[in-house]
């Protein structure tokens, strides 16, 4: 599986608040991590940063991570549900980290299934083949009102509340995460991005960039400048991960 990770601050915030990581085990087994620390939140980059730190503490401490995808959902939500509460007791026992919070996007790669995991408005999209297909539903106030058909999805493009998540890490001692499980294929690529990148990239632009013969590396720079280029007012962050097609898995053995 090859991978690769790119954050940035964007062009207007003074911090980031975005964190991320991606972490093997076994050399087949990856997890890879975005959390978008909530904006308007006090410690927000506290709130991500904990996350990530959590469940990589988590990931390296388990030796036998199930691979069977029910019970990689079902682990899944076990440690994002303990790092949700972790991430509540530091807030309540601090000041000046009351009311912070963070998306979180997981996606857990077994050696043939990939487990999806998330809580707020932090993506994963599948390209496969010709098709990219958003994985995840946004945990927003607008997502809400589009799918109940308040607003049309052009609508909430431009809606004031756009930034409105209807839950997040740590802000509350309980959460519900949402998981799903999905087989991918050799030359599948999957991207985890905070919304810096998909309120400033469009669907048609991602399928765009990431069917490019470029780089996995290149592909994450290019997502980030193209958000930086189309104003750059969040942070940014990208997770990629592409399995090898068989060609390039031949090559590899040559």
């Amino acid at each position: 599986m090859k991978t690769a990770l790119k954050t940035d601050r964007g062009k207007i915030r003074q911090h980031n608040e975005d964190d991320a990581g991606i972490f093997t085990k076994k050399e087949e087994f990856i997890l890879a991590v975005v959390c978008d620390g909530m904006g308007g939140h006090l410690a927000g980059d506290v709130a991500s940063r904990m996350a990530v730190l959590s469940l990589q503490d988590i990931w390296e401490q388990t030796e036998d991570i199930p691979a069977a995808p029910a019970e990689s959902e079902a682990w899944l939500k076990e440690q994002i549900t303990a790092v949700n509460q972790k991430i509540y007791d530091h807030s309540r026992a601090h000041e000046e980290c009351q009311g912070m919070g963070t998306t979180v996007v997981c996606a857990f790669y077994t050696g043939k299934t990939l487990t999806i995991a998330h809580i707020g408005d932090s993506r994963c999209y599948l390209l496969h083949e010709e098709s990219l297909t958003q994985l995840t539903e946004d945990h927003s106030l607008v997502n809400e009102l589009v799918r109940t058909g308040g607003i049309s999805k052009e609508d909430a493009e431009h809606h004031p509340r756009k930034n409105v998540l209807t839950k997040a890490l740590g802000t509350d001692p309980e959460v519900q995460v949402e998981t799903h499980s999905f087989e991918i294929e050799p030359g599948d690529q999957v991207l985890l991005c905070s919304d810096g990148l998909t309120n400033k990239v469009d669907d048609v632009k991602l399928k765009e960039l990431l069917q490019a013969s470029s780089s996995l590396e290149e592909k994450a720079e290019q997502l980030v400048q193209m958000a930086n280029d189309n104003g750059g007012e969040d942070n940014i962050t990208v997770a990629l991960l592409e399995l090898p097609s068989q060609n390039e898995e031949g090559e590899d053995k040559c």
